[in-house]
């Protein structure tokens, strides 16, 4: 009898697994498939840039209030309505200050809200306040921490709301009727985004962590019956007919697709279980807090902070001027950095440049990790395998630096912003390969060559689909089997 344990813990494991979340699998590979071209609504970078008011240096009359001793983290300029605001951040949170005034920004209140609505959409329909939101609600999870908010309907046709930062006064999100339906059918179904769940963020995300775990143990038992009951010589006899498969009608074909397809809808499974980073088994890719600082060269200093320097700064961006601004420290030089490119603060006379000067950033490296020697440096005009953005949003050119440090690390300083853009080690390029590589296929040789990519991850999507659909029908009478039993059971008690 023992020699059959294994047989039966393959063959039960599969098949509970299987009826318990075979309709799941469906959902994954459907909704799958709708991500590819529609993802959650989101508001687009350069759309909300585009419909802010650009800065006018005369409006800067004081400098940003910042307590002595105070170090800051981050300096930003934009505006409010046609104001401009200090955005301060230090010791882990980020105060809003009117720069021409110094008072502080008071909280924006629905009719304020509707007004900053209205200009951004340029008055081209009626905005009304819906709700204030003190928590995210389907759509506005990926500006949860900007809470609350105000959540304005614009009176379009498109159904569009406009989401309102109550703190700040931005536009931070938007969707229309089209975009919420595809997150409907894409995003929120692939994720269980469901709001009641996502909301408790721990346990949504051990609920996809098991999930997925189960579906691996699924996917692997089923390849080993499967590759078990395969018996391509000896063969079965079914009606007087041979066959490979012992298996009949559609169990016959789950047989045959989970021998094709099986190993690829694990490793989908698998890579969605390695995208919620379980167990923390490798590091980010963002730099570390040590090697923000040493590129930085110090925190910043009361020079780069008045409000003359700021306004020659600003001045020389001229005649295109920005509409938001960040203060950045580079090797010990204040900058400031937009959309249009770089001012030195110390010499804003040399006006805008595109990029920091290469030798500055070839200096940078060894400073970034003093006493590491250095593996190879390469300035990349183009994505490598591990640095890429499909939508080319990600900036380029890149500087990257590659470590002789035992945990390998490759760090890519950003020319155009002055910031190390990502950090790879180790571990980081093998969770690459196995989450990004095997969920997304994005493989290099693959993931820019479209419509050849749509195709080849369709076709395995379709194919998991299919191996998943065939078992909809056993499932179903064998779940109605065991229900009679326990009723008749019930019944001769």
């Amino acid at each position: 009898m023992s020699g059959h344990r294994p047989a039966r813990v393959l063959i039960y494991s599969h098949r509970w697994l299987g009826i318990a979340g075979g309709l799941l699998f469906i959902v994954w590979f459907v909704s799958g498939i709708v991500m590819m071209y529609a993802r959650m609504p989101a508001l687009d970078p350069a759309e909300r840039l585009a419909r802010l008011p650009a800065i006018r240096p005369s409006s800067l009359r004081v400098a940003p209030p910042v307590p002595a001793g105070e170090t800051l983290s981050g300096l930003s300029i934009g505006p409010l309505e046609t104001r401009p605001v200090y955005r301060i951040t230090s010791g882990g949170r980020t105060r809003f200050v009117f720069a021409d005034t110094g008072d502080a920004v008071p909280a924006v209140d629905a009719a304020q809200a509707v007004r900053i609505g209205s200009a951004f959409i340029g008055g081209h329909a009626p905005v009304r306040h819906d709700e204030r939101l003190l928590d995210s609600d389907q759509w506005a999870f990926g500006v949860r921490r900007l809470m609350p908010m105000h959540r304005l309907v614009v009176d379009d046709g498109a159904g569009t709301q406009l989401y309102v930062a109550e703190n700040s006064g931005e536009v931070v999100m938007k969707s229309t009727a089209s975009g919420r339906t595809w997150g409907w059918l894409g995003a929120v179904l692939h994720w269980i985004y469901f709001t009641s769940l996502r909301r408790n963020t721990g346990l949504w995300n051990e609920a996809i962590v098991w999930l997925s775990l189960a579906g691996t143990v699924l996917c692997l038992a089923g390849i080993l019956w499967g590759a078990w009951r395969l018996a391509p010589i000896r063969g079965y006899r079914l009606r007087h007919e041979p066959h490979w498969s012992p298996y009949a009608g559609w169990m016959r074909w789950h047989h045959y697709l989970g021998l094709i397809f099986g190993f690829t809808t694990m490793m989908f499974v698998f890579s969605g279980l390695l995208s919620m980073d379980p167990w923390d088994w490798h590091p980010g890719t963002a730099p570390t807090r040590d090697q923000r600082e040493r590129l930085a060269g110090g925190p910043f200093t009361a020079g780069d902070l008045s409000v003359t320097v700021l306004r020659r700064a600003l001045e020389a961006y001229a005649p295109r001027l920005p509409k938001e601004v960040e203060l950045i420290r580079f090797r010990g030089r204040a900058y400031l950095t937009t959309a249009e490119g770089l001012v030195s603060v110390d010499a804003p006379g040399r006006g805008a440049v595109d990029q920091l000067p290469a030798d500055l950033l070839m200096g940078a490296a060894q400073m970034v990790m003093p006493g590491v020697p250095i593996d190879g440096e390469r300035w990349m005009d183009e994505y490598d395998a591990y640095y890429y953005d499909r939508d080319r949003r990600a900036s380029l050119p890149v500087l990257r630096v590659r470590y002789a440090d035992p945990q390998k690390t490759w760090l890519y300083i950003d020319p155009r912003h002055g910031v190390i853009a990502r950090k790879e080690e180790r571990l980081t390029r093998l969770n690459r390969w196995l989450y990004r590589g095997f969920h997304s296929l994005d493989f290099p040789f693959l993931y820019f060559r479209r419509p050849l990519w749509d195709i080849v991850v369709i076709a395995l999507s379709l194919g998991g689909l299919a191996l998943s659909v065939t078992t909809i029908t056993a499932s179903w009478r064998r779940l109605r089997r065991h229900a009679r039993r326990v009723t008749s059971g019930r019944g001769a008690s």
